[in-house]
């Protein structure tokens, strides 16, 4: 079975051409990963088809580098994703702050793929204010 069955498939983020100019499309795991990226980086509302659609972590643009907005940051990843991504099965999602950037946190999430049970992990850094 092919991995773009098992996992899906779609035009990849961040959008580009692929070498035969043509708009590259990401299958499987990758597919899946840049999906949580997609989900997390859309703020609700942005998509007129589907008003509720996204993770909406702008929203925390200009908040405190706190433990409180970072744990408002995880809860708020947990349940987009639990919306938004069936093909995953959440493990832990942790939000740390940036070592090299005060202004910024790291979210870390870790998953199992649920077509093969498979776990992967993504890390997406989330811009706040210090």
């Amino acid at each position: 079975m092919a991995r773009d069955t098992v996992f899906g498939s779609g035009i990849s983020f961040p959008m580009r051409l692929g070498p035969d100019g043509r708009v590259a499309v990401s299958a499987g795991p990758d597919n899946i990963r840049e999906m949580i990226r997609v989900i997390l980086l859309t703020e609700p509302g942005e998509r007129l088809q589907l008003p509720g659609f996204g993770g909406g972590a702008g929203r925390f643009l200009f908040e405190p580098n706190t433990v409180g907005t970072r744990r408002r940051v995880q809860e708020r990843i947990e349940e987009a994703l639990r919306q938004w991504e069936p093909r995953i099965a959440l493990q832990a999602v942790s939000v740390e702050e940036d070592p090299d950037d005060p202004q910024s946190a790291i979210a870390t999430i870790r998953y199992q793929l649920v077509a093969n049970r498979a776990s992967e992990q993504v890390a997406v850094r989330v811009q706040l204010s210090s």
